[in-house]
């Protein structure tokens, strides 16, 4: 399936009219698929497997804004760290002081944002409030990264107000963490909410979505690289 103009146009419009940035989740898709929302005037895509990230980054245009926003693991961070745009989802400190490792050695200074937990399924990552006060409490010792904020997934429900209550918790350690502002951490992105759930994120207060069905169809895993 190629693009949904229709949604993607729809999209822009209601998220540009609350300021929040729409990043298209493009993993598992087709490059002709990348380019043709590309031609539409956008440039800010997500990835969440290293290897894909990198064959697309090296087949599309250079100033496209690559945000992975998969798990990442410590030992691929290399793979990215000369280009990568914004990466979402660190959840630990390992995971920042690697991408700091890595930032150095490409001579840049690399764009974060910390992952926090708020669902309650255990197959989601993150940082629980004290352990973020800790990572940025860090932050002093690793000068090449930057975090630009927080991000978090709510639970696969469908329960909204369950949804709804989990936002509202990372919204609060998002303002709680405000305090803490410096030169490496500086929290102006919000980023909560998916296909399924970004109106309600962007009620509870999300600065930047992920939406990847909406845009581009249901995914389909069976060419999926890691």
């Amino acid at each position: 399936m190629s693009v949904n103009h229709k949604n993607y146009y729809s999209l822009k419009e209601e998220l540009g009219k609350m300021n929040v940035a729409l990043i298209a989740v493009s993993k598992t898709k087709p490059i002709s698929d990348i380019l043709e929302l590309y031609e539409l005037g956008h440039r800010d895509f997500g990835e969440n497997y290293v290897q894909e990230l990198v064959n697309k980054a090296e087949q599309l245009p250079k100033d496209i804004r690559w945000h992975f926003i998969g798990h990442l693991q410590s030992n691929k961070v290399k793979y990215i760290a000369a280009f990568v745009h914004l990466i979402h989802g660190v959840d630990s400190l390992k995971l920042l002081k690697e991408i700091n490792k890595q930032g150095a050695k490409e001579n840049r200074i690399i764009e974060c944002l910390l992952q926090i937990h708020i669902a309650e399924e255990e197959s989601k990552f993150g940082f629980d409030e004290a352990e973020l006060n800790v990572a940025i409490t860090s932050l002093k010792d690793l000068r090449n990264v930057q975090i630009n904020g927080l991000m978090g997934m709510a639970s696969f429900t469908e329960d909204t107000h369950k949804v709804k209550t989990e936002f509202r918790t990372l919204k609060q350690i998002f303002i709680n963490s405000l305090k803490q502002s410096s030169d490496q951490y500086k929290p102006t992105v919000l980023s909560m909410g998916m296909s399924g759930d970004y109106k309600i994120a962007i009620e509870e207060g999300s600065t930047m979505v992920r939406i990847g069905s909406l845009l581009f169809g249901e995914r389909d895993y069976s060419n999926k690289t890691s």
